[in-house]
């Protein structure tokens, strides 16, 4: 079995008397995109700064790339995109990429070659020679993603990395972060946004107080049928009570019926009851859940905070 990207146990952070992560046990595989949800104040900054060694731990453990944390080797393996950063915006991007190349030891061969690509690809090889104090937020995000991306990480932190910009940037995003996982990568992702969230990652974590109380795979989702919508005339009540072999909660809506149902591998058989008791069908609508109502029905309206 491969090394884990990252493992925990009981991590825990104090401030005084407040513990702003109580017990955080997780782990993430290597080359999976992994997100970190929960409402503001949840442990989720502090928890990201335990693992990078920015701070220290009160108590537990972990591992990042099978080195304890703030084993340098491992860090030297990581990329990082805080939510709040702070660039010299004296420099040029091409300056500031090159500063980052410097600092991560690599030979001015490689570092030429990466802050060329990674300017490209980030959409601002055209702007290579502007001044950060000229550049909007957006491009700040994207410029912060390519520092992060100069070392080739084998895991990558990006927290919150869609912040402040437009949906053809969020899409750069979201194909790097699909890029990253096709190549092996493993991406540890925080935002807000759970519709990015949903298309990017392969699980998701979801905390609360700094301890994590649910992990769910993200293909659950395309399973997760919870309200059926059926369009048909013929629908008598011996009919209708028939459907309670499927499901529960049968009720008219607007001239349908909906009913919640218990899998999708269930429609082929209710067409086929409604069929065979000479309904005339004219739409079965799915409707699946969404992150988001995982997540309030998780944590709750107000995070459980």
């Amino acid at each position: 079995m491969s090394i884990p990207a990252i493992k925990t146990e009981s991590l825990r952070k104090e401030f005084g008397n407040h513990a702003a992560v109580k017990s955080l046990t997780l782990q993430v595989e290597q080359g999976e995109v992994f997100g970190f949800l929960g409402p503001n104040g949840a442990g989720k900054t502090t928890s990201i700064k335990m693992l990078l060694g920015l701070a220290a731990p009160t108590s537990g453990g972990g591992a990042l790339l099978g080195k304890p944390l703030g084993d340098r080797s491992a860090l030297a393996k990581i990329g990082f995109l805080p939510e709040h950063f702070r660039f010299q915006e004296w420099l040029t991007a091409d300056e500031f990429l090159e500063l980052h190349g410097e600092l991560l030891g690599m030979s001015t061969r490689d570092l030429n070659l990466r802050r060329d690509e990674l300017l490209e690809r980030v959409g601002l090889a055209d702007f290579r020679h502007k001044q950060l104090r000229t550049f909007s937020k957006g491009m700040l995000q994207r410029i912060g993603l390519a520092q992060a991306l100069m070392n080739r990480p084998a895991l990558v932190f990006l927290d919150e990395p869609t912040s402040g910009l437009d949906p053809v940037g969020r899409r750069l995003v979201r194909d790097i972060i699909h890029e990253l996982r096709a190549e092996g990568t493993s991406v540890f992702l925080n935002s807000h946004l759970l519709s990015e969230i949903e298309v990017t990652c392969n699980r998701v974590a979801f905390i609360r107080h700094g301890e994590v109380i649910r992990v769910m795979e993200m293909s659950a989702l395309d399973k997760n049928i919870s309200l059926l919508t059926i369009r048909a005339d013929g629908l008598t009540a011996e009919v209708v009570g028939g459907l309670a072999a499927w499901g529960e909660d049968i009720r008219p809506d607007d001239g349908n019926l909906t009913m919640t149902i218990r899998s999708e591998s269930d429609l082929p058989q209710i067409n086929r009851y409604l069929v065979e008791h000479k309904a005339e069908v004219y739409a079965l609508i799915p409707n699946r859940v969404s992150l988001e109502e995982i997540f309030i029905e998780t944590l709750g309206e107000d995070g459980g905070l």
